[in-house]
Order: C-alpha cells, then structure tokens, then sequence
C-alpha cells in the first residue's frame, strides 16, 4: 500500500492549488465554488485516513517528488504524526467552509481558492522532509491568509491588519535566516540528514535555535504572543475557527519535527522548553481573566493551551509525546467548536460582548449544549477528550517529578474551567437584555438585507420599523421571537462537539495512534531511512 500512496503525496498539494485556481475561474457560479471547495476537502479526509491507516503501524511513507535522486529532489514522508493532523485539519477545513456557507461569506468569489490554496500549503508543510521547503509552504499558507483577513477582517482596520502582516514577515524573515544558518553550519538542509546534528555540533544548534525561534513567533508562544490577541479575535468567527486549527499548529508540529530529527531530543535543553511552556500557559489563562467578548477569551485561551500541547517537547518521553499529541489532535477540534457556536451567536445577534447578551440557555439550547460539550472537554472534565488529554499532560510530568511543571497545569486548568463559567453565566444563563431583539434585528437588516415590521399584538399598530416595508418585509409581532440562530450555523459547531466527545469515550484509539506517533518522534530511524531510501 505504502508503495501506491508514496507517488501520490504531491497530490495532496497540487490538487487543491489546481482546484483553487480553477473555482476562482467560476466568478458567478457560486454553487460550483461550493462544490469544488468540499469535494477538494472531503477528497482530502479520504485521503489522509488511508495514510492514518497505513502509518497506524509506525509505518514511514517517503517519496522523492519528481522521481529525482535523493539529495536533489523535495522529499514528502508521512508518518502517524503528519497524517493524524492532516486528518484533523481536514475535518477543521470542511466545517469552517460549511460555517462560511452558513453566514454567506463563502459567496465571496475568492474565499473558496483562498481556502484551498491554504490547504495545499498546510499539506505541503506537514509533508516535507527539508527546512527550505519547510519555509516555502508555510509562506504558501501564509499568503491566502493575508486575502482572507482582508476580506472578512472588517473589525481588524489597518492597525490589526498591519500586526498580523509585519510579524509573520518578521518571522518569515528570521526563519530563512535560521534555514540559511543550518544550511551553512551543517551543509544541508534535508531533515534526515540533519538527524542529531543539533545535538553533536553546538554551531548546528544556534543555527537550530534561530528556526525554532521564527517558529515559536508563528505558533504564538509566551512571550512573543501579542500578535494571536490583536488580530484572531476581530476577523470573521469562521476565519478565526480555520486558523485557530491551521497556522500555530502547524507551527507546534514543525518544533516537534525540528527538535525529534535536528536535535534528537537532545535533554540539554528540554528545562528551557518546560519553562516556557509554563509561562505560556499562565500568562494565557491570566490574560483572559480581563477580556469582555467571547472570542478574546478564546483567543486568549488558545495561548494558554499551546503551552499544554509544547509541555511534551519538555519532557520528550513516550508518555509526554503521547500525550501531547493527543492534546494536539483533541485541542484543534475542540477551540474550532467553541469559535464555532459563541460566533454563531454573534453572526445572529450581532456582538459576542458578554455584557450585550444573556439568557441563551433558554432562547438557543441547541448552541448551549454544543458549546457546553466543548467547554467542559477544554476544561479537561469528564468523559470528554479533555479529561484524558489533561489527565495524560499531567501524569507524564510527575513520572518525570516535574512537581511545579503539573502543579502550573492544574491552576491553569482551574482558571480554564473559571473562563468557561464566565462565558456560560454571562452568555447563556440569566434573562435577555432588552434591547437583545432590536439589536439582532438591525444586524440582520444590515448584514443580510433582511427588513422586519414589527407591530403591537392587538392594535397593529407599528412600532419599530427595521428598514424600509417591502414585499419581503417581515412582520414581527410583539413580544415574538424573530430572530434564532439557525441551523445552518449551529450544525458545524455541534459535529466538532460531537468528535470531542467521541474522542473522549474512545480514547483508546486515538491514544494507541498518539503513542505511534510519538514512538516515531523518539526513534526517528525510520523516518531517516525512509528518505534516504538506505
């Protein structure tokens, strides 16, 4: 099998980069955009569960793009690790684009190759067995995000605009750098030739300090952050729900590359990835104590759970890996959830500001339970993933008696859970404020057109007009409900709860691919021999 999948891995990025540019050539065929965008998206789920099926073993798949010699063409290697968040990005990118649907910012004529173009970078990034093509797909990543920001970034303005651009040049930059370093500290950039060359040559490990770094900006990491916090929470909640599972995972995966193969978990350093780490979870958690929206809770909280997915980089021991991973794999489907239904509360009601809203529990009980399923999970309750991912984090710090690295983990997940509570009291529980009603009904009529009458139940006599009466208007009497989330908006949010929850009862599985991946993390001979072909 590993034979007839090999010469196929350049497909997982030459078919959405086709695909994308031809969806673009349907200017105003809307449907056809549509289709091309999840079939691409559906095709790749198919594709990256056949790898997760062939790597379950520890098997390594390698391919030298072009049939060129080993040494001269672009390696692609897949193994448990690359193909279980191929999957799960992949089920990320399907829900987000059915969300972007739901709320009509799919109709843009370019947010469907955006997407796919993004995707191929994404494949292109988990797939390369070099760190200048490494460098090249997340630059393919980047450049898509840049037109998705400016199309549904309304909220970010030129400022926001200007910090998400300037830090990823900045990072860009210094990764090339770093690339060039290695390049000209140990002759090659190809990964598995680099196999512990951090770990034997301290100029080599600069030089790998320097991409781990650039790295780190991109993956939002204490104490070079800020950028996350300024620029995820004010784009579109689809656009945040998309790159909250795709730019600082990718990122998170590529350290665990670099660090496994580079420095071949070299245990010099591992104290300065376990203080940062803490210090990312922390300062994460803390900084969402102060925040008013739903999504800057979240955002801030994303931080904070980076720090929990690095803590295995820390400890790089089987049981650390493993758990990393799994936190990975449950972390990405568990913050698109929640980005997914408190946004399909601000797409409807027209503000995620927790003081504006109130009494949902009762008006949207579908969006409550959904965003409740994946609360409890991040919080690490029981039976969700959370529980086992947390539970897993803080058993393999104290097999290695990192006593204060467990104890941060549990206060963080405290404070988590506080978070929680604070949006599910300020959001969901108590009574509808007043102007709840009018306020949705003027978003709507400004975001979508639509017009509502709305007049006395007994003498009909008008008494708020939300734009213009026409043949379309809708009447509204008083005291009725005009405006729900509809399901179209809720459906995305809940499938991602309902995987969290399956996660969390079938645990087992995903823990035995987990401990695959990591095993290969921490013998990465196969990997070596799969690309060098030795």
């Amino acid at each position: 099998m590993s034979e007839i999948l090999g010469p196929l891995l350049p497909l997982l990025v030459g078919v959405p980069l086709f695909l994308g540019a031809l969806g673009a050539l349907f200017r105003r065929n809307k449907l056809a955009r549509h289709i091309i965008c999840l079939g691409t998206l559906t095709g790749l789920l198919a594709f990256s569960l056949l790898l997760v099926v062939e790597t379950h073993d520890g098997t390594v798949i390698a391919h030298q793009v072009g049939l060129w010699e080993y040494g001269v063409s672009i390696p692609f290697v897949v193994d448990a690790l690359s193909s279980l968040v191929l999957m799960i990005i992949s089920i990320l990118g399907i829900a987000s684009v059915l969300f972007a649907m739901a709320t009509h910012e799919a109709r843009a004529r370019f947010y469907h190759p955006f997407v796919l173009v993004l995707m191929a970078g994404v494949a292109g990034a988990l797939m390369t067995g070099d760190l200048f093509n490494l460098f090249v797909f997340i630059e393919v990543m980047l450049l898509p995000s840049y037109g998705l920001l400016a199309m549904m970034g309304a909220k970010l303005g030129a400022h926001g605009a200007r910090i998400y651009v300037s830090v990823n040049l900045l990072a860009s930059t210094l990764l090339l750098v770093g690339v060039g370093l290695v390049y000209a500290t140990a002759g090659t950039v190809n990964l598995a030739e680099l196999h512990g060359a951090a770990a034997e040559d301290p100029a080599v490990a600069v030089a790998g300090g320097v991409v781990l770094t650039a790295i780190a900006i991109k993956a939002a990491v204490v104490p070079v952050h800020g950028w996350l916090t300024r620029t995820y929470a004010l784009t579109s909640p689809a656009v945040t729900a998309l790159f909250s599972g795709i730019h600082t995972k990718v990122a998170i995966y590529a350290i665990y590359r670099i660090y496994a193969l580079l420095f071949d978990g070299d245990q010099r350093f591992l104290w300065v990835a376990l203080l940062i780490t803490s210090l990312t979870m922390l300062i994460g958690v803390l900084g969402a104590i102060g925040e008013k929206t739903t999504r800057s809770i979240l955002v801030f909280h994303m931080i904070s759970q980076i720090g929990y997915i690095l803590i295995g980089v820390g400890l790089f021991t089987t049981l650390g890996l493993t758990a990393a991973i799994f936190y990975l794999l449950h972390h990405m489907i568990v913050k698109a959830s929640l980005f997914l239904s408190t946004g399909a509360i601000e797409e409807t009601y027209g503000t995620g500001e927790i003081d504006k809203l109130g009494g949902m529990l009762k008006r949207e009980p579908l969006v409550a339970i959904t965003f409740m399923v994946a609360a409890l999970s991040l919080a690490g309750l029981p039976p969700f993933s959370g529980f086992v991912a947390k539970f897993s984090i803080i058993q393999a710090t104290l097999e290695q008696s990192h006593y204060w690295v467990a104890a941060v983990a549990v206060v963080v997940s405290v404070f988590t859970l506080l978070s929680m509570l604070k949006i599910w009291t300020g959001v969901f529980m108590g009574s509808e404020p007043e102007n709840l009603e009018k306020r949705a009904l003027i978003h709507q009529q400004r975001t979508h057109g639509k017009r509502y009458l709305r007049v006395e139940a007994q003498a009909g006599a008008p008494t708020l007009t939300i734009g213009p009466p026409t043949t379309t208007t809708t009447r509204v009497l008083a005291g009725e409900q005009a405006v729900k989330v509809p399901a179209k908006l809720i459906v995305p949010g809940a499938l991602l709860a309902v995987v969290t929850l399956f996660f969390g009862l079938g645990a087992e599985l995903l823990l035995s691919l987990s401990a695959t991946a990591a095993e290969n993390l921490l013998n990465p001979i196969d990997y070596v021999r799969a690309v060098s072909g030795a």
